[in-house]
């Protein structure tokens, strides 16, 4: 482990969250997801079989490496930051910033953390609130490279931002994106994974919310062969509000997979989770794993999660696992659900027998299911072309 990390560890103690510097402690099973490992080092991490349970859901052949230290650095991102209002650095991984949104949780993220070579670091200052969305674009290294990455996204006490980060192009990316809201800031992200169909992203998102701080999350993911998102919520301090959405659309072959753990350590904060996705066509797999953890020091704690699938043809397959785990009877509220169905032939008769045709019908029950997240794009832009991209994926089976 570097020296520059070691130093930092009395941070990873800030957020509740305990460091290791080796051991493999990802071989004993865990009892509470408080007692998760976490390390910079890579080789603290042994290399997933595909058995474990961070892992079990995951195609490790489809990793290209990225999970085993076969895949080697051959290309670099290229990152484009546009809109005003922000300062934008690109800093070395000595800079004292990086690591304050969270520590690797996985071998990948390790990897990855271990791997770049230069961090992009966005900035809304103190007391400032900038009048349009900062756009974040991240291209992949290209069909056949491999890259590996580190971007932060920072607003600092009192700030005010709309910030989209946007991937695309093609090849296989490792990386680690960090956002953190200081006092009473209000961040809010909308993260798109428009990716080629050949590409393959593993990303660990680590988001730190001090006191008062507002934290709003929309991931949307619709290209690429794989990806993999895992996101990390922590609490600085009293009365973080936490809101994680998520939308998805996997297509024949597509392997779309979110994780994430909000991880309750101070009293009188609140998250609420909603990810909808569809899928269609032979081979689509969708994977959600929500934890929630609520220690025994987080009383007043109001939290909620839900995911919900629609499953459009045969051949799809949907797996969903809510996680709840509560150590203090203290709490404002707590709860969570899953639910996975087919279309409903129902509300398609319903509407053809008000005179709408069947493909119009289908399209209108697909709109409607993921209605409710669209609504809540603040970005005209980035809804238009999402409302594109529904309409694109409902045309490849004729919907």
């Amino acid at each position: 482990m570097s020296t520059t990390k070691t130093d930092s560890q009395p941070l990873a103690a800030q957020h509740g969250l305990t460091e290791h510097s080796h051991g493999g402690g990802t071989g004993i099973p865990q009892s509470s997801r408080g007692a998760r490992f976490t390390s910079y080092d890579v080789e603290a991490f042994e290399v997933p079989g595909g058995r474990e349970e961070d892992w079990r859901f995951t195609p490790t052949k489809r990793l290209k490496g990225l999970h085993n230290g076969t895949a080697v650095a051959t290309g670099n991102i290229k990152v484009e930051v546009t809109g005003d209002g922000a300062t934008v650095e690109t800093v070395g991984r000595d800079d004292a910033r990086i690591g304050n949104g969270g520590i690797p949780s996985d071998r990948v993220a390790a990897q990855a953390w271990s791997s770049f070579t230069e961090a992009t670091v966005v900035t809304v200052p103190k007391d400032t609130k900038p009048e349009g969305p900062i756009t974040v674009t991240v291209h992949g290294p290209g069909e056949g490279q491999v890259a590996f990455g580190h971007l932060q996204i920072r607003a600092e006490q009192f700030a005010e931002a709309v910030v989209v980060v946007d991937y695309r192009g093609s090849g296989t990316l490792g990386d680690n994106v960090e956002f953190v809201a200081g006092d009473g800031a209000q961040l809010r992200v909308v993260s798109v994974h428009d990716w080629a169909d050949d590409a393959t992203q593993v990303s660990s998102e680590h988001a730190y919310l001090g006191r008062d701080a507002v934290f709003r999350h929309l991931a949307v993911t619709l290209g690429g062969d794989l990806v993999r998102v895992n996101t990390t919520i922590t609490y600085g301090d009293k009365g973080g509000d936490a809101e994680l959405l998520g939308l998805y659309f996997a297509d024949a072959g597509q392997h779309l997979e979110h994780r994430m753990l909000v991880d309750h350590a101070v009293p009188n904060c609140r998250s609420n989770v909603l990810y909808k996705g569809a899928l269609q066509g032979d081979g689509a797999h969708s994977v959600w794993i929500g934890d929630v953890l609520i220690r025994a020091a987080a009383e007043g704690t109001d939290t909620y999660e839900l995911n919900r699938n629609l499953v459009l043809t045969e051949g799809a397959r949907a797996d969903s696992v809510p996680n709840l785990e509560i150590e203090t009877g203290e709490i404002e509220g707590a709860g969570h659900a899953s639910a996975t169905g087919r279309f409903d032939d129902e509300q398609l008769f319903y509407l053809q027998a008000r005179g709408i045709p069947q493909d119009q019908a289908r399209r209108l029950v697909v709109r409607g299911f993921f209605g409710e997240l669209l609504q809540k794009i603040t970005v005209p832009e980035v809804r238009e072309r999402l409302e594109a991209a529904i309409e694109e994926e409902l045309a490849v089976v004729g919907a």
